[in-house]
Parts: C-alpha cells; structure tokens; sequence
C-alpha cells in the first residue's frame, strides 16, 4: 500500500504502471469522493488506456450523485468539480455556466462558503441551491433555500462541500383567451358552466369572472354551451 495523491501522482505514475506490466493487481482507493472526479487518478487512467492496460470500475459512494438525489432539482445535470479560488476566475466560469438550463454540481471549500455565496448572487438569482456537507456522516447536513434569500454563514463550514444549484425557475405564463376558450369548449362536453368555471380558474391561475365572462362570450357567439 502506498500514497497517491495530487503531489505525488506524476512521480508515481510510473512506479504504479511497472507494477501493473508485472502482472500485479492494483487498487486505486479513495478514502472520500470518487477516484478521478475531481480527485486524483486522471494522469493514471489516462496513462493505462494509452499503455493498454485494462481498467475495472467498481462503484462506490460518490457525493454528486447523493446529493442530486436528495435536492428535489431536475435530474439534467451538469457536474463542474471545484470552482476556482480567484474573483476574477470564479466570474469568467459563473459567467459561462449561468445561461445553462441544467441542474449544475459544484465542489467548494467550507471556508469560502461566504465568498461562493456572494457570487452565486450575482449569476443564479432565479434559482434555488442546496449545500451538502458532511454526507452520510454524524453532522451530515443540508441547507436549502433559494439564492436569492440564503445568508451568508456566521462562520465558516468545515471541510468540503457539495453545493447544488437548480435549472432556471420558468414564471408561469398566463394562457391566452383563445387558449382558454379551447379549454372551456373541452370541459364543456362533460362539466356545466358552473364546474367548468370553478375547474379552469384554479388550474389556471385566472379569475373566475375571466373564465365566467368568456362562457357568455362564447355563447353570445352561438356555439352551444
């Protein structure tokens, strides 16, 4: 057993590939997250594929997926991994990610909660985020709110978090008259006027007067109501 990790990969990369033309079977562990996503093991896979030197996956526990199950967000995401440390750097990917109609995955430092926070503000306004930390663990938490209202943390989080941001709230569009007047010919061939009025306006969100005054409209233009 020995340590690999990302300050010591590319000089054991070599050690771990003549392992492995020796017949030997090895492990690549990870003691949290998922080996190459966003932790180290990239440079090795990459390095065995161009060797061809076959690679078994065996799956594991990985906080991307646990924490796109729990978030209630569409389950269309995108995973980006750790988001730069710099203003300038997290504004040019923000920046890039913000028009994107998917459920996006990110990776941050607890003691930067603030910092990431701050700038989700300026590009996520119209969508909601979950911060998981600590999963499946004793202090395992979740935060939920949308970005718009969360607040910033009275003291920062411990270790590394997952934050997870929803696709774009979509406002909900008024149907037009003549959308409804369809609607009203529909559910009049099994409800009265009565039921169609009170089944329209609550699916619709419209005035029952809206829905009462198109009925008449509809039968002062003689179709049979």
């Amino acid at each position: 057993m020995f340590a690999y990790h990302k300050f010591n990969e590319k000089r054991v990369l070599n050690k771990v590939i003549e392992y492995l033309n020796e017949g030997k079977i090895l492990s690549l562990i990870s003691d949290a997250g998922t080996p190459s996503l966003s932790d180290p093991g990239l440079l090795l896979i990459k390095e065995c594929i161009d060797k061809k030197i076959d690679i078994y996956p065996i799956p594991g526990p990985s906080s991307i997926t646990t924490s796109m199950s729990v978030s209630a967000f569409e389950d269309k995401f995108l995973f980006y991994g750790f988001l730069p440390k710099t203003e300038n750097e997290l504004s040019k990917s923000l920046s890039a990610l913000k028009d994107l109609d998917f459920s996006l995955v990110f990776f941050v430092s607890g003691i930067k909660i603030n910092f990431y926070l701050e700038n989700f503000r300026k590009y996520f306004m119209n969508r909601d985020i979950m911060i998981a930390r600590e999963i499946t663990k004793i202090h395992e938490t979740f935060y939920r709110s949308s970005v718009s209202k969360i607040e910033d943390f009275k003291s920062s989080l411990k270790g590394e978090l997952t934050i997870v941001i929803s696709k774009k709230r979509t406002k909900n569009k008024k149907p037009s008259n003549n959308e409804l007047k369809k609607q009203i010919l529909n559910y009049l061939k099994k409800y009265s006027v009565k039921d169609v009025v009170e089944l329209i306006s609550k699916k619709e969100k419209v005035s029952k007067k809206n829905i009462y005054q198109l009925c008449l409209e509809l039968k002062k233009n003689e179709i049979d109501i």
